[in-house]
């Protein structure tokens, strides 16, 4: 659900390239001209993934914003569906807008083709969606896939048969069977799994023989193909002839289709080692994407070579998330590696060794992460399928002190990620009442931190009211002094100020003789915030300053961002035009690393004020426009006290530009990706970004950093924390760079670094 956006001619590729499938893509090229919302409908297995994706690929460059990938086969709850759309459009759930209303206005407008697939199994879900959605936008164009129709009013459906199969010819020509779909699929993969297989006069009587066995199911053709890296397609047919007749009594009848795909299936299973077997059914307690060191902890130790040899024989996809090697189950996988699970009777010690392997992951790394910020948001952008489906089987299963243990520690998640689902989560775990006392306090002050940032003062109270007393009764100095600050910020925000300033008097009280970072960062952020509802921008530097001075060395990237864009508009306020500048700079700088789209727009805004009293009205006018879209995108509300600068930027750029210019400066503006619209704030030309010095082609992503802390002297366990990867890992990738490099020693890797940069 929550992998990186896909625009038109960006699609993922598939395990395969697209083969065959001309008809139907002609028929969709010629009802998406009329039809709004388009069904792909039949069984798992025929394909219906592949075609969407193609004719997205094909049809994505008529629509203006593109065409879009929502992959739905790790959504396990309906009540996901809406989020699973909105960040596969890179929409951001980080303000008080719920998902579907956000989805909706963002929508209204565009002219786009949205691919939504795999819908089965949250089917009445995505039909409320979906007709919301086509309702909303007139230029809103859908392809779903799934293996029944959705029902709903303007749905046209295309039922996907399998591929179309050669005829059982010897006559035909054989470049003639090459065009055939079934064959060209087998010849491919077969292609792709032994590194040189043709079609030939010898041959082609078994890959015809075997394409018609399979009924033309795509997913079963690639099983079969990936078997000629070790038998020849008659050895191959012979044994799959061998299964079928068991099932068959020995009869040339076929089986249903359904039966084939299994039948099919259970032969690679069956290939496969007794230690592959059991790790195979393990992949399927993962809804989404996983890593190795998820697979070493849940399902067993060791298990480097087993998961190559199921990604080799295409029973698991292997993918890259931003250097890390990840794999994931295609959805028929994980549905026969569940049936087998359940047969066996391992579904509870599975899904019990799921859960807490990220209960301890996320207890391991979430209260530190602000100190860490970006790095650990990637490991929870790869991680966030799982951790959901983790959180669901607790609410399904009443497990509800794991459920808040792992809720909790994903606070920085949905801070800066998914504030309303955080919401969610947090209030169905607080309301059974149950859980560690300690885990129970801290998701109380995460509710209320929520509550703040969503500007809903009256629903913060309670929550954060009870932290205070939970942290009291339980000596956790930290939390009583952050929950009372955040206590004085909503008295503030409700308007009254009396109780504010008691609340405020009592941080002080708590955090004083902690010397703990957490607890003086909120005293100061309050300090911040109450200063701007009082007027007094100089209080505001002060706090702001002491803020910045204490998050910058400890690496919290959050506070800093914050406490430099307080330090900033209190610099504007007292006409410090260039301090302001500077810190507004270096504020965007942070957000951007961290991706926080609230700290964004509003210093985007800030910056197109400098612009315009620098005379640029061009490009404040387009930065107003990025900050603009970037508002839109997390459903930010307007922060009152920028509507002055605002209200200057747009009637100093009318008047320099004239109306018509300025608009449509301000519409480029809108039009930008936020990482141009930042170089273009920060004045810095576009650039692509540099790898890392010891890279040269010869490490990979992963390895060149490993690399650059073995030459920081760090231990292979400081590198894991440090990368948030196990110890074996770490020591699996200096094996490796030893092995590329030619060396023998951890000496030799840092010589070659310094060398190399």
């Amino acid at each position: 659900m929550a992998r990186p956006a896909h625009r038109a001619g960006n699609l993922p590729a598939e395990a395969t390239s697209f083969v065959g499938r001309r008809r139907e893509l002609a028929e969709i090229r010629k009802k998406l001209a009329t039809a709004r919302l388009l069904s792909l409908v039949g069984p798992g297995g025929v394909g219906k993934s592949r075609l969407a994706r193609r004719a997205a690929t094909d049809l994505g460059r008529g629509f203006s914003a593109g065409a879009w990938l929502v992959e739905l086969a790790e959504v396990q709850d309906p009540a996901l569906v809406s989020n699973a759309v909105m960040a596969a459009l890179d929409l951001r759930d980080q303000a008080a807008t719920e998902p579907v209303s956000l989805l909706l206005a963002y929508l209204k407008d565009r002219e786009i083709l949205l691919v939504v697939d795999n819908c089965e199994h949250v089917l009445e879900a995505v039909a409320r969606l979906l007709s919301d959605v086509v309702a909303a936008g007139p230029g809103v164009r859908v392809i779903a896939t799934s293996r029944e129709p959705l029902s709903v009013s303007g749905e046209h459906v295309i039922p996907v048969p399998p591929l179309e199969l050669p005829a059982a010819d010897p006559a035909e020509p054989l470049q003639q069977l090459r065009q055939n779909e079934a064959v060209a699929l087998f010849v491919e993969r077969a292609a792709a799994a032994s590194g040189a297989f043709e079609l030939s006069p010898s041959n082609r009587a078994a890959v015809v023989d075997l394409c018609r066995r399979l009924d033309g199911l795509p997913l079963a053709i690639e099983l079969a193909a990936v078997r000629t890296r070790v038998l020849s397609p008659e050895q191959i047919l012979q044994r799959l002839a061998d299964r079928f007749g068991l099932l068959t009594g020995g009869s040339r009848g076929a089986l249903p289709r359904h039966q084939t795909l299994r039948t099919t299936i259970d032969w690679s299973y069956d290939l496969l080692t007794e230690r592959e077997q059991s790790l195979f059914r393990g992949l399927c307690a993962f809804a989404g994407r996983f890593t190795l060191d998820d697979v070493e902890s849940i399902c067993m130790s060791d298990a480097l070579d087993p998961v190559a040899s199921l990604v080799d024989r295409s029973l698991v996809i292997k993918e890259d998330s931003r250097g890390v090697a990840c794999y994931r189950l295609h959805e028929t996988m994980r549905e026969y590696a569940a049936l087998r699970v359940r047969d066996l009777g391992e579904e509870q010690a599975l899904d019990e060794r799921c859960a807490e392997h990220y209960r301890v992951s996320t207890l391991a790394t979430g209260m530190e992460a602000r100190y860490r910020l970006p790095e650990w948001l990637e490991w929870m952008d790869l991680e966030i399928d799982n951790l959901r489906s983790v959180l669901r089987r607790c609410v399904v299963r009443k497990d509800f002190s794991r459920g808040i243990d792992i809720a909790t520690s994903m606070g920085w998640y949905w801070i800066t990620r998914a504030t309303t689902e955080g919401v969610w989560w947090l209030d169905q775990f607080l309301a059974a009442g149950e859980g560690n006392p300690i885990a129970v306090a801290w998701a109380n002050f995460m509710r209320g931190f929520l509550a703040v940032l969503q500007s809903e003062p009256a629903v913060a109270r309670a929550p954060l009211t009870r932290a205070v007393k939970a942290g009291r009764e339980l000596e956790l100095g930290s939390l009583v002094a952050q929950a009372l600050s955040l206590l004085s910020i909503t008295e503030r925000m409700a308007g009254d100020r009396p109780a504010s300033e008691r609340y405020f008097a009592e941080a002080e009280s708590a955090a004083q003789g902690l010397e703990d970072l957490s607890s003086d960062i909120s005293l100061l952020q309050a300090r911040c915030l109450n200063g701007m509802f009082d007027g007094d921008p100089a209080s505001v530097r002060l706090a702001a300053a002491e803020g910045a001075r204490l998050a910058r060395p400890a690496n919290d990237s959050y506070s800093l961002e914050m406490m430099l864009l307080n330090e900033g508009f209190a610099a504007l306020v007292m006409d410090d035009v260039d301090a302001s500048r500077r810190l507004f700079v270096e504020s965007l700088g942070i957000a951007h690393r961290v991706d926080d789209r609230i700290a964004q727009y509003a210093l985007l805004d800030a910056l197109s004020y400098h612009a315009a009293r620098s005379g640029q009205a061009r490009l404040a006018a387009q930065l107003l426009g990025a900050s603009e879209a970037t508002r839109a995108s997390a459903g930010a509300r307007h922060i009152g006290f920028l509507a002055p600068l605002l209200a200057q930027i747009q009637e100093g750029g009318v008047a320099a530009l004239g109306k018509a210019k300025f608009d449509a400066e301000f519409q480029a503006g809108q039009a930008m990706s936020r990482a141009a619209a930042v170089q273009l704030a920060l004045g810095e030309p576009a650039r692509r970004v540099a790898s890392p010095p010891a890279s040269d082609g010869v490490l990979g992503k992963r390895e060149s950093e490993v690399a650059q802390l073995v030459a920081q002297g760090l231990s292979n366990k400081q590198i894991g924390s440090r990368l948030f990867i196990s110890e074996r890992t770490v020591a699996t990738h200096i094996g490796s760079i030893l092995n590329k490099l030619g060396f023998n020693s951890r000496a030799q890797i840092a010589a070659w670094m310094a060398s190399s940069e």
